[in-house]
């Protein structure tokens, strides 16, 4: 049994990593690269990641700077950000765009915390799900005599803490996300 709780358990670390994905590319107010890593553009016929084209660098604390690695691609990179929902605008230079990070109001707040209270009880229902599916492959060897009942008993009780521990974890993460937020 314990090789399926490997399995189980590698699901519910991949619904976290996924967790933390999305919670990277919401701003809080600083410069962070990972804003941009969604953001793709025509290159040469097919869509490339902008952070494939060009180097990315936090110049000061609300300030990001892309330099692309072929300047013919600069407007592509601009026209690919404005496009996008990030809500800043690049200042293009001619070499170099920079986009700086506008302080949160606290109205946008508001609203990221929502986003990110929606994105943790999303990551709960995966989680929950994970629990079930799990449940039912105990149950079915329980009914083929694979289980007996106390075995089964037993791997309920075990899913259901780790289901547990990784909605506290969910929740950890959602609430410094969300003080990260309201930092001012």
């Amino acid at each position: 049994m314990k090789p399926q709780y490997k399995e189980i358990e590698a699901k519910f670390d991949k619904t976290i990593a996924a967790l933390e994905n999305e919670y990277s590319s919401i701003r809080a107010g600083r410069a962070n690269t990972a804003v941009l890593d969604k953001i793709s553009v025509d290159y040469y016929g097919s869509p490339t990641k902008v952070n494939q084209l060009a180097s990315l660098s936090i110049q000061e604390a609300r300030i990001l700077v892309v330099q692309p690695y072929d300047s013919s691609i600069l407007k592509e990179i601009e026209k690919a950000i404005l496009a996008s929902d990030i809500g800043i605008n690049p200042q293009n230079d001619g070499k170099v765009l920079r986009l700086a990070f506008p302080p949160l109001t606290e109205e946008r707040r508001k609203d990221l915390c929502k986003q990110i209270q929606k994105e943790a009880e999303n990551s709960k229902v995966a989680v929950r799900a994970i629990r079930r599916d799990a449940l039912e492959v105990f149950k079915a060897q329980k009914k083929k005599s694979e289980i007996t009942e106390d075995d089964l008993k037993i791997c309920e009780k075990d899913i259901q803490d780790a289901t547990d521990k990784y909605c506290k974890e969910i929740d950890d993460i959602a609430k410094k996300k969300e003080a990260e937020i309201m930092e001012i």
